[in-house]
């Protein structure tokens, strides 16, 4: 079997930031002092993939550079180095020629990517040119709202086994187009932007987004659970509101304006809007005080790692398990898939804390116990 590697090595560096994306703001993203996320994916990846492949192992045809070359060198895994040009700044014009080139030059049979949703649809739009092969997507960035991606690196690597051991069935998954300026105006836009066949594997696909009806039964489930919380939050304690109308909800009963598609910090009935991960080291000092309240995504069902990066491990980690309440009404329960809450934090130490099981308050003095993997 022959598996095309693409690296975006951009993707993902504007998370813990807070600028809800990279779009356009590479620059400003470094200048607050982004950090590159994509090659570490790669790399617990391909480490992963080291460890469940057959002798010898199949080289990757990857790109030059960032692009995959230097991901498979640290993780000493055999690679074929396309003839492209290498660059010191990528761009979606790289990706398009990578895929082009791995469909018609290589004729791989699947297409293993490390990037987010914006990676996805350009490799969406250059297979219109040269025909489709199979997709998986590596998580990277930011949002991943789109249906292609695994559930993390390592889980990546458990499908590409299974797919080349023929134990997948093929699926057309979602692809979506978020915008990410409208976003970072605070309004949620995303629509559907075609789809990628890949690899399916139960419980291993995250799925896509699936966005809360806007209903009136569903605006009273989500006020009556953000009124059970309130009326349970410590009045000298610290609250790190995650993105989301539910948690919005919590901060509509508190008085004060919420950023639906940020992170804000909740103290002394006054608001820190749209902090990122430095603002709120900085700002939270006693964690022991400190309460976590995020919502998980409709459908996907994960809890940290897609669209709030800003609460890091480090920071999940200083509150602590006990102190994280989560927040959903009984229709988004339902439209998780298998029925099991997600972490994808980037940080595997942290992720096994998270394992388990967590509370979820689902309505008004009403919750139910969720397990978490």
């Amino acid at each position: 079997m022959k598996i095309g590697f693409i690296v975006n090595p951009i993707a993902g560096m504007g998370g813990r930031v807070g600028l809800k994306g990279t779009d356009n703001l590479l620059e400003r993203a470094i200048e607050m002092g982004a950090k590159p996320v994509a090659p570490s994916r790669a790399v617990e990846f391909l480490s992963k993939l080291k460890t469940l492949a057959s002798k010898p192992i199949t080289p990757m045809i990857t790109c030059p550079g960032t692009m995959g070359e230097d991901e498979t060198k640290t993780a000493t895994f055999p690679a074929i180095i396309l003839p492209m040009r290498q660059k010191s700044k990528t761009s979606a014009e790289d990706t398009k020629s990578a895929v082009k080139r791995v469909i018609r030059e290589e004729k791989v049979d699947l297409i293993v990517f490390v990037g987010g949703d914006g990676t996805a649809k350009d490799i969406l739009d250059a297979m219109q040119d040269v025909g489709m092969v199979p997709v998986l997507g590596v998580p990277s960035g930011v949002k991943m709202y789109s249906g292609i991606f695994a559930v993390n690196p390592s889980v990546a690597a458990e499908v590409v086994k299974a797919f080349s051991e023929g134990a997948t069935q093929l699926m057309d998954f979602e692809i979506m187009d978020a915008d990410e300026n409208a976003i970072r105006r605070d309004r949620f836009s995303v629509r559907l932007y075609g789809f990628l066949k890949g690899p399916f594997v139960p419980m291993r696909l995250q799925g896509s987004k699936q966005v809360s009806p806007e209903t009136v039964d569903e605006h009273e489930n989500q006020m009556a659970v953000a009124r059970f919380i309130v009326e349970n939050m410590d009045p000298d304690g610290t609250y790190i509101l995650g993105p989301g109308t539910t948690v919005k909800c919590v901060a509509d009963l508190l008085g004060v304006e919420k950023t639906l598609l940020g992170v804000d910090i909740y103290r002394d009935k006054t608001l820190m809007k749209d902090v990122n991960e430095k603002k709120i080291i900085q700002e939270v000092t006693d964690c022991q005080n400190t309460w976590i309240i995020i919502s998980p995504i409709g459908r996907q069902g994960m809890l940290f790692g897609r669209g709030n990066q800003q609460i890091t491990p480090e920071i999940i980690r200083k509150v602590g398990k006990e102190r994280i309440v989560v927040a959903a009404t009984t229709n988004k329960i339902q439209s998780i898939e298998e029925g099991i809450l997600r972490v994808d934090t980037g940080d595997p130490e942290t992720d096994n804390l998270l394992k388990g099981y967590l509370k979820v308050v689902t309505d008004y003095k009403e919750w139910r116990i969720m397990k978490v993997q």
